[in-house]
């Protein structure tokens, strides 16, 4: 379904779009940041967190890596007090996946967790959870990107041919 090339392009294509969310993001002031904008996690702040709290659990769960952050989705809008928290551990976790992806040497197989929004373990084929794992990033970025633009920032490009190639 998928290869151990697309994983590491995805993982550094993450760090990259996640690269231009924080400086987007730093440059605005905290109350544009935290602004309710009527978003399923509020604000713009409240969705990177929800963001960086996935990320996260996903990783301890993929990587067998550093534990989840505790709370569930419901709390997950509410993960770092500022800006500066949140860029600080977003750029530490994009660090965190370009090397588990780098030294990651199959993605066949199923792994099972637990979820938190089932309540219970479940199994599936690692490639499906990858799949999950980036799409969701995306998706969020995607929501984060509106909200820039409605705040009158204007984000960089997010084509992935344009992502600059590895230094």
């Amino acid at each position: 379904m998928i290869t151990l090339g697309w994983v590491r392009m995805t993982a550094l294509y993450n760090a990259w779009q996640n690269s231009g969310l924080r400086r987007d993001v730093q440059a605005l002031d905290a109350g544009e940041a935290t602004r309710d904008r009527g978003a399923f996690f509020g604000s713009i702040l409240g969705t990177c967190d929800h963001l960086l709290r996935a990320d996260k659990m996903w990783l301890s769960r993929i990587a067998d890596g550093p534990e989840a952050p505790p709370g569930g989705i419901a709390e997950s809008r509410n993960l770092t007090p500022d800006v500066a928290a949140w860029a600080a551990r977003r750029k530490a976790t994009d660090t965190a996946i370009t090397r588990w992806a780098e030294a990651l040497s199959d993605c066949d197989g199923d792994l099972t967790c637990s979820s938190g929004a089932l309540g219970r373990d479940i199994a599936r084929p690692m490639a499906v959870l990858l799949t999950h794992f980036f799409n969701r990033q995306t998706h969020h970025r995607g929501q984060i990107h509106a909200m820039l633009t409605a705040a009158g920032v204007e984000p960089e490009d997010t084509d992935l041919p344009f992502m600059p190639e590895p230094a």
